[in-house]
Parts: structure tokens; C-alpha cells; sequence
């Protein structure tokens, strides 16, 4: 699903469920803005290392304390995302029961 299917997809669930109250639309708000910010992180990283590996591959030299910033970088934001995930999945399985 595309982010921008995804979204949509939230906000008429949102809009639907009555019986959600302001404190968790709040905190589902929080949740998503985390894990959109680690997309991002995600992205940059992720970038960062296409372009090592073109260097690297054509024959250039990184510095490996970039590549061990570069890696420790991606690891934060794996993190955060799996923590944040762990929260919406947690939330969810609480209002089913």
C-alpha cells in the first residue's frame, strides 16, 4: 500500500469510529509522525549508502568511519520504526479485547 493510500485509508477509519476519543486520535497522530520521520531517516540513510557503493564500486574509497555512521544511522531509525510499530500493534490488539 502507498503512503498516500495508507493515509487515506487511516483517515476514513478514523472518521468513521465514533467512539475514539481525542487522547487516541492523539496518540495514533504521535505514532504516525514517528514513523514517517524514520521513513525519512530510512531514505537518507538508505541514500547515503547507494552512494558509497557506487564510490566503492567504481574504484573510490570511503572513509569507514562514514560507513560505520552511515550503518549506526540505519540501525536508529530500524529501531524506532520496529518500537513504533510495536505501539500501533500493542493499541490495536488492547481495543479488540
Amino acid at each position: 500500500m502507498s503512503i498516500a493510500g495508507f493515509l487515506a485509508h487511516s483517515a476514513l477509519a478514523a472518521a468513521r469510529d465514533q467512539a475514539r476519543t481525542a487522547a487516541t486520535i492523539a496518540a495514533d497522530h504521535d505514532v504516525l509522525t514517528e514513523l514517517f520521520a524514520t521513513g525519512r531517516k530510512l531514505g537518507w540513510a538508505g541514500s547515503n549508502l547507494n552512494q558509497m557503493t557506487k564510490t566503492l564500486n567504481s574504484g573510490g574509497d570511503i572513509n569507514v568511519a562514514c560507513i560505520e555512521e552511515t550503518l549506526a544511522d540505519v540501525r536508529r531509525a530500524a529501531t524506532a520504526t520496529r518500537a513504533a510499530v510495536e505501539r500501533i500493534n500493542n493499541r490495536q490488539t488492547n481495543e479488540s479485547t
